[in-house]
C-alpha cells in the first residue's frame, strides 16, 4: 500500500487540498444526487425493472428483455381487457331508460336517421322498450341544448345494435374501455413507468363513477374520452418537440449534449401533427358539451408553457420571447381554429337539412341587421347557440340530486339513475329474502379511491409548487380545467357525474402518490418494502371497495338491509 492511499480515501487531491464538504459528508453516508444529463432532461428514458426482481423470479435475461418490451403494450391491453369485460357484462341491464337516457338515446336515434333531433312525445319510453320498431321518428324538430357529437357517438351504437338499452349504451362502453387503455399509455409516458401507467389505468377501471358512466348513454363520458385523448396527444407532441430540440443541439468531444442559446431560441419545430390532432380532439370535446371550451383554453396554455420549458432546458436565455416568436402562432392555429372548424362541422346534419330547430331563423325572424352578408345557416346557428347559452346559465330550477362542486371530491351527493324495490322472487330478488329488495344504479365514485385522491391532489400541488415537477403541474391543470369552471356557476343546477371528466387525472394523481410511497430508485430495501406494502394495501382496499359497491353500480337486486348498509351517508339516499 502506498503512502497516498489514506489521502485518497479521505478525498484529498494531488495538491493535498482539504476535502470539499460533499466529500466530507460521504464519510457519514451521504450519497450525492446523481447529475442528470441534458439529453435525459429533454427526453427522459423509461424506467426498467430492477435486475434483482428478475433474479428473484428466476427469469433469464433474454426473456426479461422480451417481457419488458411486451409490457409497454401488453400491460395496458391486459388492464383494458379487464375493464372492458366489467363494462360490457350485462350491459343491457337494467332494461329501462335510466335518468337522462330519456333525452340522449332518443335524440341520437333521430339524429343518425334524419340529421336532426325530433320532438318526442313525453310518454314514449315504455313503447320504445316494448317494441322500438313500432315507434316512428318524429319529424317535428326538437329543441336540444347540447352540441351533436355525443349523440352521434351514441347513435352509432344504435345503428349497430338497434334502438335498445344495449344499443344506446354500446359505444359509450367502448369509449369507457378505450379510455382505460389510453390512461395506461398516458400514465406510462407521463411517469416513464409502465407499472405506474398500468396502475393509473387499473384505478380508472375500478372507479365507480367512470364505470357507471361507461354503462349509461349520457354525454359526459364521451366528453371525458375526447379530453383525455387531447391530453395524450399533447403529451406525445411534448416528447416529439423535445426530441427535435435534442437532435439540433451540439455535442462535445465526449458525445455529451450541451445547451446552446442560439439553437434553443431560433430553431423552428415545423409541422407538429400531434398538436393538430389535439386540436381536433378538443374540438370534438367542445362539440359534445360546452365545458370542453374551458378545457381547450387550459390545455392550450399548458402546451405553450411546455414549449417554454423545453427551450429553457435547451439553453434559451429568453425562452418566453423565443416561444412568442417561434411557437405561439403555430400553436394557436393548430388548436383554436382547428377546434372551431371541428365544432362547426359537427353540425353538418343540422346544416344540410331545412327542418332542424331554428334552422330557418335567419330567413324568417332574423331578417335584416348588420350580418346579412353571412350565410343564413351560420346566422341561424349563431342564434341557436345564443339561446342555448341563455338556457344553461339560467338553469337554476332545483333537482333532488343536484350538488355543489365543493362536495364532489368527498362524494357528498351522488346521483341515483335508477331505483326499484322488487319483491322476493322477482327481478333477481332471492326467493328466501324477508321483505323486499333494492335495485339501484348509483353514479358514485369508489369512495376510498376518491378520498385517497383528495390527499393525492395535495401531494401533486406540493410537487408542483416546491419541486417544480411538470408532471404534477399537468395533472393539476387537467383537474382544474375539468372541475374549476363549475365553481363559477354554483347557483346553477349541476350534478356530481359532471366530475367524470377529471376522474382520469385523479387516478394519475393517486398513481403518482403511490409511486412516492414505494420510494425512488436507489432507496434502501427496508424503505421500499414498507412503501410497497403500504401501497399494496391501499390498492387492494380500493379494489375491495369497488367490489363492495358493485350491486349499486350494476342495478343488481340485493336485500334492503344490504342496500342500507351501503348508504354510508344520509346524503347518498
Amino acid at each position: 500500500m502506498t503512502s497516498t492511499a489514506p489521502e485518497a480515501l479521505q478525498g484529498h487531491d494531488a495538491g493535498d487540498k482539504p476535502p470539499s464538504w460533499p466529500q466530507r459528508l460521504r464519510r457519514f453516508g451521504h450519497v450525492p444526487r446523481p447529475v442528470t444529463g441534458l439529453r435525459e432532461r429533454l427526453v427522459p428514458p423509461y424506467t426498467r425493472p430492477s435486475e434483482r426482481l428478475w433474479a428473484v423470479l428466476a427469469v433469464p435475461p433474454s426473456l426479461a428483455e422480451r417481457l419488458i418490451r411486451w409490457s409497454a403494450w401488453g400491460g395496458p391491453l391486459l388492464v383494458a381487457l379487464v375493464a372492458g369485460a366489467l363494462r360490457f357484462w350485462n350491459l343491457g341491464n337494467p332494461k329501462a331508460v335510466i335518468f337522462d337516457e330519456t333525452y340522449y338515446a332518443k335524440d341520437a336515434w333521430a339524429l343518425v336517421n334524419q340529421g336532426y333531433e325530433g320532438n318526442w312525445p313525453k310518454d314514449i319510453d315504455a313503447r320504445i322498450l316494448k317494441d322500438p320498431s313500432s315507434v316512428p321518428i318524429p319529424t317535428e324538430p326538437g329543441y336540444v341544448v347540447h352540441p351533436p357529437v355525443g349523440k352521434w357517438v351514441i347513435g352509432l351504437g344504435e345503428q349497430l345494435f338497434g334502438f335498445t338499452p344495449f344499443g344506446w349504451r354500446f359505444m359509450v362502453a367502448v369509449l369507457g374501455t378505450l379510455s382505460v387503455l389510453m390512461l395506461c399509455r398516458i400514465g406510462r409516458r407521463l411517469f416513464r413507468s409502465t407499472f405506474l401507467g398500468c396502475l393509473a389505468g387499473a384505478l380508472l377501471a375500478v372507479d365507480g363513477l367512470h364505470f357507471v358512466m361507461s354503462r349509461t348513454a349520457l354525454l359526459d363520458l364521451v366528453l371525458m374520452f375526447f379530453v383525455l385523448a387531447s391530453f395524450g396527444c399533447l403529451l406525445i407532441d411534448r416528447d416529439w418537440a423535445r426530441r427535435k430540440l435534442a437532435a439540433a443541439l451540439p455535442e462535445d468531444e465526449e458525445g455529451v449534449l450541451r445547451p446552446d442559446a442560439p439553437v434553443a431560441e431560433t430553431l423552428r419545430l415545423g409541422w407538429r401533427p400531434w398538436r393538430l390532432a389535439a386540436g381536433v380532439m378538443l374540438g370534438l370535446a367542445f362539440a359534445t358539451k360546452w365545458n370542453g371550451l374551458y378545457i381547450l383554453a387550459a390545455f392550450a396554455i399548458m402546451a405553450v408553457l411546455w414549449d417554454v420549458g423545453a427551450r429553457r432546458t435547451a439553453g434559451a436565455v429568453r425562452p418566453y420571447l423565443a416561444v412568442l416568436k417561434r411557437d405561439i402562432v403555430p400553436a394557436f392555429f393548430s388548436t383554436v381554429p382547428v377546434a372551431v372548424v371541428t365544432y362547426v362541422a359537427s353540425w353538418t346534419g343540422w346544416i344540410v337539412t331545412d327542418k332542424g330547430y331554428f334552422r330557418n331563423w335567419a330567413a324568417t325572424a332574423g331578417k335584416g341587421g348588420d350580418w346579412t352578408w353571412l350565410p343564413d345557416w351560420l346566422r341561424s346557428l349563431w342564434h341557436y347557440e345564443n339561446e342555448v347559452y341563455s338556457f344553461h346559465v339560467n338553469l337554476t330550477s332545483g333537482h333532488t340530486y343536484q350538488s355543489n362542486p365543493w362536495s364532489w371530491i368527498v362524494l357528498g351527493r351522488p346521483v341515483s339513475y335508477f331505483y326499484e324495490d322488487p319483491a322476493a322472487g322477482k327481478d333477481g330478488c332471492p326467493v328466501a329474502t324477508k321483505g323486499e329488495c333494492a335495485r339501484e344504479v348509483l353514479a358514485l365514485g369508489t369512495p376510498l379511491l376518491w378520498w385517497a385522491a383528495g390527499f393525492a391532489l395535495c401531494y401533486v400541488l406540493w410537487r408542483w409548487f416546491f419541486r417544480r415537477d411538470w408532471r404534477a403541474g399537468a395533472i393539476a391543470c387537467a383537474v382544474a380545467a375539468g372541475w374549476g369552471p363549475w365553481f363559477l356557476y354554483q347557483e346553477r343546477t349541476i350534478f356530481l357525474f359532471y366530475a367524470v371528466v377529471f376522474v382520469p387525472y385523479l387516478c394519475l394523481a393517486v398513481a403518482m402518490m403511490i409511486g412516492a410511497m414505494v420510494g425512488p430508485a436507489g432507496s434502501d430495501e427496508r424503505r421500499r418494502t414498507i412503501g410497497a406494502v403500504g401501497a399494496g394495501v391501499l390498492v387492494l382496499l380500493i379494489v375491495w371497495n369497488f367490489i363492495y359497491f358493485w350491486p349499486l353500480y350494476t342495478g343488481t337486486s340485493i336485500p334492503i338491509d344490504a342496500w342500507r348498509s351501503r348508504m354510508w351517508f344520509d346524503t347518498w339516499v
